[in-house]
């Protein structure tokens, strides 16, 4: 039993084969999935996907590179689209330095929208970070001296000091496909320290699948390869990241029935 805790199934990579990508999440023992909205406008189309599959659940809200392309993000319209059930969080949001395809402003200000609909309503929020991490956890310790709020940073592959403030601030982290690749032992020695507790498991797909699939689609099915890389990287059984990242999820996102 395994939860993709992040993908992007209402992209046009999956629009000819969904139900072939979904029969083969089921056989890989993926249970439960949570498909990421990046662009308010697309906001009903990520929740019909929602709809359409019972193990299927979706945030809301602006990737960082749309922030300065969409319409801002407006604490209103965030709190009343996650009134809908299958709605069960907000994002993915946060900083990306990496391409700056949006303003530096526009990306904080977007950021801390979601941030304050997270804390107002309860509900976890998506938060993607790239070469941002200073301006990540200022941000994040200035909107959380406000007032409590639950979340996670997805695809993690920054260094221990991110890892550190992210359980200190009380949130997950999330481990991708990039945990298998082979130049990343800077990053599963930062892993390998992570208590089991605050993990979950990946794909983002469509993109960063795991060995030995890397360079192609990513699918929700192939979470159970980084789940078992993670097993080796923490010295556990297989079974023992399943239990966990999936306990941890429930826990996080409360409004997914158990």
């Amino acid at each position: 039993m395994l939860v993709d805790s992040h993908c992007h199934l209402d992209f046009p990579d999956f629009a000819d084969d969904l139900d072939a990508v979904m029969a083969r999440a089921a056989a890989a023992g993926v249970t439960t999935m949570l498909t990421i909205n990046t662009h308010l406008t697309r906001a009903e189309r990520v929740v019909a996907l929602a709809e359409r599959f019972a193990n299927v659940y979706c945030t809301v809200g602006i990737h960082p590179h749309e922030a300065g392309n969409a319409p801002f993000a407006d604490i209103d319209r965030l709190v009343a689209l996650s009134a809908h059930p299958k709605v069960v969080g907000f994002g993915e949001t946060g900083l990306d330095y990496f391409y700056e395809k949006s303003p530096r402003d526009r990306q904080q200000a977007s950021f801390r929208t979601h941030l304050a609909a997270a804390r107002l309503t309860g509900l976890p929020v998506v938060v993607h970070t790239r070469d941002a991490d200073a301006d990540t956890t200022a941000i994040l310790a200035e909107e959380m001296a406000k007032g409590r709020f639950t979340g996670l940073i997805h695809c993690f592959s920054s260094g221990a000091e991110l890892a550190e403030k992210a359980i200190e601030f009380g949130m997950m982290v999330s481990i991708s496909g990039i945990i298998t690749f082979k130049k990343s032992e800077a990053l599963r020695r930062t892993v390998s320290a992570i208590p089991l507790d605050r993990l979950l498991v990946e794909t983002d797909c469509p993109y960063l699948a795991p060995i030995p699939h890397r360079g192609k689609r990513n699918e929700p099915a192939y979470v159970a390869l980084t789940a078992a890389c993670l097993a080796g990287v923490k010295g556990v059984p297989v079974a023992a990241i399943e239990q966990a990242t999936t306990a941890n999820f429930l826990a996080l996102f409360t409004k997914v029935p158990r």
